[in-house]
């Protein structure tokens, strides 16, 4: 169940408010809001955006904004890169996950692509959506109640075990390529839409030697040390901001140095 959000005092992160004051939103929107905010405004301060751009009323930002924040996470982000001894742990703990086969179970959020929908409003939504999972990938099935308009929403996007044959072409070509699982990192585009796509299993029928999926596991685990990273990095930008009317942890611990 959503649990419906409205503040006393405005959400705002600085100056800028988060909300109109006849908008209700749940916890996870305002936060997901106040999150973009504190990167946008992160952003210009280090030049990478222009002091006069603005977001909009309805927390969509700006094209610019979300390339300069893709700009500010590769500048700022500290990634710290698996070894060879924590790949072979990984996967001797998760050997079933790294199994090559022929059915992918999954789930998904479905962006549509229909008749007037502005595409470019509609991608910045969908990579501002993909960028929070990759760092909270516990929150899928919350986002994609809200957000998903596939029938799979009412059920956390879930879309079961697929065969190849069970997708359309260009879907199966981004479910299949790699052997990895969790959210993929990328939007997948097909005839339907945009999705965000989590992969949650693969049937092998045989379990792969380490050699073999060497690449698989240290993509997972980056994967992981970047949501941990997002984490704190976005908890460093709270503790040093004005935010009001919305829960965020904060940390005194710097992250990037």
């Amino acid at each position: 169940m959503t649990v419906e959000l409205k503040t006393l005092e405005p959400a705002r992160v600085g100056a800028v408010l988060l909300q109109r004051a006849d908008e209700v939103l749940s916890a996870d929107e305002l936060r997901q809001r106040a999150c973009t905010e504190l990167l946008r405004q992160r952003a210009q301060q280090c030049g990478l955006l222009d002091a006069g751009d603005v977001p909009g009323d309805d927390g969509v930002i700006s094209e610019a904004a979300a390339q300069a924040i893709e700009a500010l996470l590769e500048a700022e982000l500290q990634v710290p890169e698996p070894d060879d001894a924590a790949c072979r742990r990984h996967h001797a703990a998760h050997q079933a996950r790294y199994s090559l086969g022929e059915r992918v179970q999954c789930r998904h959020i479905l962006y549509a692509v229909t008749p007037g929908v502005d595409i470019n409003a509609l991608r910045r939504v969908a990579e501002q959506s993909l960028l929070d999972l990759r760092a909270e990938p516990e929150a899928f099935a919350q986002r994609a109640a809200e957000q998903s308009n596939c029938p799979s929403a009412a059920d956390g996007g879930q879309l079961g075990w697929l065969r190849r044959e069970d997708c359309a072409p260009e879907f199966a070509r981004e479910l299949f390529a790699q052997p990895e699982v969790g959210v993929l990192p990328r939007l997948v585009h097909s005839r339907f839409g945009l999705h965000i796509v989590e992969v949650l299993a693969r049937d092998a029928g045989q379990a792969q030697p380490y050699e073999a999926v060497h690449g698989a596991v240290r993509l997972a685990l980056r994967q992981q040390a970047y949501a941990t990273a997002l984490r704190q990095y976005l908890q460093l930008l709270a503790a040093a901001a004005d935010v009001h009317g919305v829960a965020l942890d904060a940390s005194d611990s710097p992250l990037v140095q």
